[in-house]
């Protein structure tokens, strides 16, 4: 059996950010529309929006780009960006999806009918937010849309099997569609981002030095020990690089300086932790700091504002 320690052996370093890709559903909606029809979803911060159009098609706008979507594409919109979706580009907007009238199923989940009267289209739509500090980490790597191609996806499988599955509840509207219809369309999300690391299509950054062979195992403990002492030599042994090469490969793979992005992702868990209620002190110890005060200076100057101001108070 190999050793685990030596420099030669495997190491799956997206293994942990692929643990953290957890999403909970916070509502799910099955849009049924006949053209013309338009609809503004709201931005919600921290949250993914996706969009599974199971029969006919509409126009997804994003940041003044129209992206066209057919029965059985699947689009996300990540970073929480308010959008448009319509049936076609002189569709009038009839107002924010969420003030509309529905009818509510249960309280996560509605069906909200659009009639204009002409050519139907039906789409699953939802919203979701990450479970663990990590997936908002990963996140913010994605692009303003991301968006998954029938033809492509259907080489894998994956895509065509679970989106059939989803169709085929919506359109008999069997008891219990909901938990299905649900459950199925997380598995779907979480699968489109995996397919999406997995074709490497994202630029210098943090994922991009976490995949190197050497300065990934280095990234890797950072995340799995964030309050450690770390320090420039002390990431250089764990990657088994001199100093001046492990910097400069750090660097250059992410964009940024290894002991600047240290900081950064410690205050990415430090605003995740203040936004559940922890406390102040208790977050500066456990991600290393000797004081409050010092947690609280490198928060300010990372941020731009003071921990106390996003601490969730009861």
């Amino acid at each position: 059996m190999p050793d685990p320690a030596a420099p030669w052996a495997p190491v799956d370093p997206l293994g942990p950010v692929l643990g953290d890709l957890r999403m909970r559903g916070t509502f799910y909606c099955r849009a049924e529309g006949s053209a013309p029809w338009g609809v503004e979803m709201p931005a919600l911060p921290a949250c993914v929006s996706f969009h599974l159009v199971t029969e006919g098609s509409c126009l997804l706008e994003v940041d003044g780009e129209t992206h066209p979507l057919r029965s059985g594409d699947l689009a996300l919109v990540p970073h929480g960006r308010g959008h448009v979706l319509r049936s076609d580009a002189g569709a009038r907007i009839e107002g924010r999806a969420d003030l509309l009238p529905q009818e509510y199923l249960g309280e996560h989940y509605s069906v909200l009918r659009l009639d204009g009267g002409g050519a139907p289209a039906r789409l699953v739509c939802g919203v979701l937010e990450p479970e663990r500090p990590g997936a908002g980490h990963l996140l913010g790597l994605l692009p303003p849309v991301l968006l998954v191609d029938t033809a492509d996806a259907a080489r894998g499988g994956w895509l065509t099997v679970l989106l059939g599955m989803i169709a085929d509840e919506v359109r008999h509207d069997r008891p219990g569609a909901e938990a299905v219809v649900t459950r199925l369309a997380d598995v779907v999300v979480v699968q489109a981002i995996r397919g999406w690391l997995d074709s490497g299509e994202h630029g210098p950054g943090w994922l991009r030095a976490l995949r190197d062979p050497q300065v990934g195992r280095a990234v890797a403990r950072v995340h799995r020990e964030p309050g450690a002492a770390w320090t420039l030599d002390r990431l250089a042994a764990e990657a088994r690089m001199s100093r001046s090469a492990f910097a400069a490969r750090f660097t250059e793979l992410a964009g940024e300086p290894a002991l600047r992005y240290v900081t950064r992702w410690r205050m990415h868990l430090a605003t995740a932790d203040l936004a559940r209620g922890a406390r102040v002190g208790e977050v500066a110890r456990r991600l290393g700091y000797e004081s409050e005060a010092a947690f609280s200076r490198a928060y300010k100057r990372v941020t731009g504002v003071p921990p106390v101001t996003v601490r969730a108070v009861d």
